[in-house]
């Protein structure tokens, strides 16, 4: 139970900092401070719950994680549920503060949410969205595994795996606005409904396959360090 609680607590912390600099804070630090703020949150969590479920936080890592042969699908499916119900929770807890805004409506500002297409940030079509998430998370959990393999210095992992999400941020919030987890993807859009509830299931798959596809090359031995 220790390590579900861990997971909830770090996914909720992702979500609540991460969306909520982009819906509270989002037009005095810009798209780099949204970048940040994601990658510094779990920078964060890294080091403090790492320890204890080693801060996975990330629905399509934890399959990752399965892939490779460095946990069990049992194991998973409480991370896994965890990591959604923190997700949900922070996007609850994130809408009732901004409910206290005068102006605020969550269709017109929303919640953070992920998407594609006509009036979604750079307006990017679905087949772009696709692709990034797909790449961007198989790069992702190749920097986890890499980072936290054998032979590798364990207390670097943390910021490694943070500056990499910072990195991806940069480069793909105009075209999705980030997901790389199916959980920081769902709890949001539970809350803004609409169209993101329709584009959600590209922020499951997509990152999904990819971290899978990361984590069986890393079971070849292909990516295994030497030292």
């Amino acid at each position: 139970m220790n390590k579900q609680v861990a997971e909830f607590i770090g996914t909720f912390t992702l979500v609540l900092f991460g969306c909520g600099s982009a819906v509270i804070a989002g037009g005095d630090i810009g798209l780099t401070g949204i970048s940040f703020a994601f990658g510094l949150a779990l920078i964060g969590m890294a080091y403090a719950i790492g320890p204890v479920s080693g801060c996975h936080i990330n629905p399509a890592v934890s399959l990752g994680a399965v892939a490779a042969g460095r946990m069990t699908m049992a194991e998973a499916i409480k991370y896994i549920i965890a990591q959604v119900a923190g997700a949900i929770a922070a996007a609850l807890v994130l809408l009732l503060i901004m409910s206290g805004k005068a102006d605020y409506s969550v269709a017109t500002n929303g919640l953070g949410q992920n998407g594609w297409g006509t009036g979604y940030l750079g307006e990017y079509n679905m087949v772009s969205a696709f692709v990034f998430e797909l790449v961007a998370s198989f790069l992702f959990m190749v920097v986890i595994l890499g980072s936290t393999g054998k032979g590798t210095p364990a207390a670097m992992a943390g910021l490694a795996i943070g500056l990499a999400l910072v990195v991806i941020h940069l480069v793909g919030i105009n075209v999705t606005g980030v997901s790389v987890n199916p959980a920081r993807s769902i709890g949001p859009a539970l809350f803004a409904g609409g169209t993101a509830i329709g584009q959600l299931w590209l922020f499951i798959v997509a990152p999904i396959l990819g971290t899978v596809a990361a984590g069986l090359l890393f079971k070849t031995g292909m990516l295994d360090s030497k030292a």
